[in-house]
């Protein structure tokens, strides 16, 4: 063993003093540490949401909306059905004739009270109506000679219900002879000819038919005892014959063609079935 090694295990070794740092320690500054907080700050950050005040809106005019038409079968569908009444019929000419004609004029176009026969109230058939305000149909038809014209005219807003009106009559109408009078594949010459040549009872037709015989010679009023106008009655959309505009506007000027004459003169009666 050489001199310094001896030299150096008799010098005992330095122990370190506590709170003194190594130099090279003290002099690199401490970084600062990563925590949790301030990730958990960056995700609050992004899951916030700002809230901004509502915007006052200013008040706007409300623009009514169109309400939809009520339809006549609308109408109907929520009434209950009501038999119509010598009124009604009054009313109804006079509201078609108000401002075309003067007061002198709708006062020669009144029905007088007199003129009405019983109207049905919704318990009848044709056939029972027709007996009960016919009671002497026998004999009437008995001594019915005439042609161009019928003892018994029943007007009726359609071809269809014409046939159907027909088929009802029958139980009343007996061995009597009844013509339909309406325009569909009928032409009016073969109805002027088929009445000049045969005595006819009872006549079943439309409005418009009616009065362009009337019109054309073709039927005579004379012998024409009762107008039975089918009032009641409600086609597939609830319409009577008065809710269809055409059908009203040709019955109301057949009404004028003569017939309202010969109810003020007396010798004609109207039932309302």
């Amino acid at each position: 063993m050489d001199l310094w090694h001896i030299c150096a295990s008799l010098v005992p070794p330095r122990e370190p003093v506590e709170g003194v740092k190594e130099s090279e320690e003290s002099d690199e500054e401490p970084k600062p540490k990563k925590t949790k907080k301030s990730t958990n700050k960056k995700k609050k950050q992004a899951k916030e949401c700002i809230l901004n005040k509502p915007e006052e809106k200013e008040e706007t005019v409300k623009k009514s909306r169109k309400r939809k038409k009520k339809t006549i079968t609308d109408v109907l569908a929520s009434s209950e059905p009501k038999p119509g009444t010598p009124g009604d019929l009054q009313h109804l000419i006079e509201q078609y004739y108000t401002k075309t004609r003067s007061v002198i004029e709708l006062e020669e176009l009144k029905l007088p009270d007199n003129c009405f026969a019983r109207e049905n109230d919704l318990s009848h058939t044709m056939s029972s109506y027709l007996k009960e305000i016919c009671p002497k149909w026998s004999k009437l038809t008995k001594n019915h000679k005439e042609k161009k014209s019928v003892l018994i005219l029943v007007v009726c807003s359609s071809a269809h219900r014409t046939l159907e009106l027909i088929k009802l009559i029958n139980a009343f109408r007996g061995d009597t002879k009844i013509m339909k009078l309406f325009a569909k594949h009928i032409k009016i010459k073969e109805q002027i000819k088929w009445l000049e040549n045969n005595v006819t009872h009872l006549g079943v037709g439309t409005p418009g038919r009616v009065k362009a015989l009337i019109e054309q010679d073709g039927l005579s009023l004379q012998s024409l005892k009762y107008l039975i106008l089918d009032w009641n009655w409600r086609d597939q959309k609830l319409r009577r014959m008065v809710d269809i505009p055409e059908v009203k506007k040709e019955m109301v000027e057949l009404l004028e063609s003569g017939l309202i004459a010969a109810c003020r003169e007396g010798s004609l009666k109207i039932g309302l079935f």
